[in-house]
């Protein structure tokens, strides 16, 4: 079955940078669009980022110019680089994937694959 299994979370304090990755078993990440979601407590989850099959990103306006996404066909990995860090970022970032190799936005229920997430917080 596909498993999506995030990586790269942690603590770290406003201004700082970390890197998530998303790895992909019997799922390939160069076909399809994949995305990032993110749930902050007491908030919808949100999506973060999306790249089609030929690399085209989208990013939500909070993220623009601070967040990349970006994929790598042969490790078939997901990653999401995430610069300039603030406490409004904390939440949960979980990578998904669809059956369509355009993205056409964030609606969670065309996503038919999701990973277990990995935890992100931000202190000021």
């Amino acid at each position: 079955q596909v498993q999506l299994a995030e990586s790269g979370g942690g603590s770290v304090q406003t201004g700082g940078s970390l890197r998530l990755s998303c790895t992909a078993s019997r799922y390939p990440v160069s076909v399809y669009c994949m995305a990032w979601f993110r749930h902050a407590p007491r908030k919808e989850r949100e999506g973060v980022a999306a790249i089609d099959r030929w690399g085209s990103a989208t990013l939500v306006d909070t993220v623009k110019g601070r967040f990349t996404i970006s994929k790598d066909n042969v490790k078939n990995t997901l990653y999401l680089e995430m610069n300039s860090l603030k406490p409004e970022d904390t939440a949960m970032y979980y990578c998904a994937g669809e059956f369509r190799s355009l993205c056409y936005g964030f609606t969670q229920t065309d996503y038919d694959h999701w990973g277990q997430g990995t935890q992100v917080t931000v202190s000021s």
